[in-house]
């Protein structure tokens, strides 16, 4: 397939790992537990089952973590895309009331809505709940998806069409630790 000029031309265009929620001052916390994913190793890329399809299924990958600290309350996850050609990251999920006693969420777990009892999806790209797979502009290089796993101290009282705006705002000054997993997808 021939290389896609607009990728081409947006090559040297990202928002930066800077504007992800993960590099927010007020949800600074110690990197206490950790993030993983059967479906792929840290920094690898995520396998196509995973991508995003505009009409289809969009799967989400299985999830595993390591136990948050004993004051969890809630665990919320953000997955962003800080290489997007945009001003800020694409946000691929939003998932708030995990409970802090799970250690996994499996294969396709963030659907909407969820089949996990107590999940809750909030508005993400183009307004979709739920997973929203890696669907990087063709010849764009590869892009970044970040998974970010907060332990809050406190349960979050969110509206039913919560954006993420709202829930950072919830989340703001209640984060007590954090844990990260990088994936990358690239669409040549």
């Amino acid at each position: 397939m021939p290389a896609n000029p607009i990728g081409l031309a947006l090559r040297n265009r990202h928002a930066g790992h800077h504007t992800l929620v993960w590099a927010r001052t007020e949800l600074h916390a110690p990197e206490s537990f950790t993030l993983t994913s059967p479906a792929f190793d840290p920094g690898a890329p995520i396998p196509e089952r995973y991508r995003g399809r505009i009409f289809g299924a969009n799967v989400s990958p299985a999830l595993a973590w390591t136990a948050p600290p004993a004051e969890t309350a809630e665990l919320v996850l953000v997955v962003q895309d800080p290489d997007v050609p945009l001003g800020k990251p694409a946000t691929h999920a939003l998932t708030i009331g995990i409970d802090p006693s799970r250690r996994t969420i499996p294969d396709n777990g963030l659907t909407h809505p969820s089949p996990i009892s107590g999940l809750k999806h909030g508005l993400g790209i183009l307004g979709r709940r739920g997973w929203a797979g890696p669907k990087p502009p063709r010849s764009h290089g590869p892009h970044t998806y970040v998974f970010q796993l907060f332990a809050l101290d406190h349960q979050l009282e969110l509206p039913d069409r919560f954006t993420l705006a709202d829930a950072l705002h919830a989340m703001a000054g209640h984060v007590v630790a954090r844990a990260r997993l990088d994936g990358t997808y690239e669409v040549r």
